[in-house]
């Protein structure tokens, strides 16, 4: 067995990739290491989103944290932010959440987060998998009288929902949104929530039923949403992934918001205010062209880190800039929030909306977009490892990057939550970063599929 933690946690295909036994033992083993070996009973919370298989995999994590005398509160279905806030919240020493994000209901993943709300570093994902992998010895099984009990939280949802609300000082009042839940965590939190701030709601795929979680709805199925703002007077579209850590927006015309939209406006706004730390907005190797243009004109500093809201946050804790996100819609506001959070950013842009008086379109224009082209090739793990060194694919991307000749750029990088290569190219010609991105993908094909 190869690394279990990608850049999100453990994820694959539920009850074969991802199995019960997989999930006791790391419940096991990350009660092990997160407690530092405490004599109390270690306490932590688990919520899941909506899948089909969250209610078994929460019920072997509860399991295997049990039978080393640790305490579980089931939060029931959460958003994936709403376990990094409320482990702070119950003080509790660590947090689960059961989600395969933005993937189809067969996958299935498991996050961990320690007390303080934040994902685990890559050193305490390396000793937990020691001991699943048997490389290390785990603690002994406490005797019968120590073994630990599971309860639940009543008010997880709304103290979650009160939290969010905190956040935004303006009303929503006047504001008409459709909400696309992509019958996830969101289905749970999202109507009540952009009600009681004011809003007037329309809801969409809010009915999860476990196989149709991301099923052509969601932040990575946009059509519907699109088509309902499009033939409805809305103000503007939200969608949600999965587990609610990231959205992504539709302008009252129907016109798609992507995070470097959302994080161009919103950082705008926070350095208006003086919120914006060090004047410095972090985003990722993928953020658009044009968005850091859009940093040159503003005096922001822009850094950019490997693909993962996870770097952007260790970026921001590194030095102490308080805003960052992804492209994808992953959009960390620091002073709230320990991670992305989808809710609470679109919070934070439609109270900018309200209070500057401004359509969504209007706002989206202190950025300009550089056409963007992405083709993703599945390959097997060694097809994975063999990209870094086989010839005719750099040879591939080298001959690509000359052809753009300075005014785009060219990413290739293995995804770190599917079984993908991922080409991304970048210029000011549609046509021709069209061109040079199928040409990459084929020679990948021939050499690595």
């Amino acid at each position: 067995m190869g690394r279990l933690f990608g850049t999100d946690g453990i994820r694959g295909v539920a009850n074969k990739d991802l199995t019960c036994e997989l999930a006791t033992k790391l419940g096991r083993a990350a009660a092990a290491v997160l407690t530092n070996k405490s004599t109390r009973h270690p306490r932590v919370i688990i919520g899941k989103d909506t899948r089909l298989s969250s209610d078994m995999l929460e019920s072997a994590m509860a399991a295997g944290l049990c039978s080393v005398g640790a305490s579980v509160v089931l939060l029931g279905v959460v958003p994936t932010p709403a376990v990094a806030y409320l482990v702070e919240k119950y003080k509790a020493d660590a947090g689960v959440m059961i989600s395969a994000s933005h993937n189809s209901y067969e996958y299935n993943g498991i996050k961990i987060f320690s007390g303080d709300g934040y994902k685990l570093p890559d050193d305490l994902e390396e000793r937990i998998e020691s001991l699943i992998l048997g490389e290390a010895a785990l603690p002994p099984k406490p005797a019968d009288s120590d073994i630990g009990t599971v309860t639940t939280a009543p008010n997880a949802l709304r103290d979650y929902i009160d939290h969010v609300k905190s956040t935004v000082h303006f009303s929503l009042d006047g504001l008409e949104i459709a909400l696309d839940c992509a019958n996830g965590s969101s289905s749970m939190t999202a109507e009540t929530l952009f009600t009681e701030l004011g809003a007037k709601v329309h809801m969409l795929s809010n009915e999860p039923n476990g196989l149709n979680i991301n099923d052509k709805c969601g932040s990575t199925h946009m059509e519907s949403l699109i088509e309902y703002v499009k033939t409805h007077e809305v103000d503007a579209g939200i969608a949600f992934d999965g587990d609610a850590d990231r959205c992504l927006a539709v302008d009252e015309n129907g016109n798609p918001v992507d995070g470097d939209f959302i994080m161009a406006i919103c950082g705008l706004d926070m350095k208006s205010r003086g919120k914006l730390n060090k004047s410095c907005i972090v985003g990722t190797i993928m953020t658009n062209l044009g968005f850091i243009k859009f940093c040159e004109a503003n005096d922001i500093h822009f850094e950019a880190t490997k693909v993962g809201d996870r770097y952007v946050l260790e970026e921001m804790l590194l030095e102490n800039y308080s805003f960052g996100g992804e492209q994808s819609g992953h959009v960390i506001f620091r002073d709230f929030a320990t991670t992305g959070d989808g809710q609470l950013t679109a919070a934070q842009l439609l109270s900018i909306m309200k209070h500057r008086d401004a359509k969504l379109s209007s706002l989206a224009t202190v950025m300009e977009r550089f056409p963007q082209t992405m083709v993703n090739i599945r390959v097997s793990p060694e097809g994975k490892l063999a990209f870094y060194t086989d010839p005719k694919v750099k040879k591939a991307i080298d001959a690509a990057t000359k052809a753009l000749d300075g005014n785009g750029r060219v990413i290739v990088r293995p995804s770190g939550t599917e079984p993908l290569l991922r080409v991304m190219v970048e210029g000011r010609d549609l046509a021709l970063i069209e061109k040079l991105a199928n040409d990459i993908s084929e020679v990948i094909k021939e050499e690595l599929v």
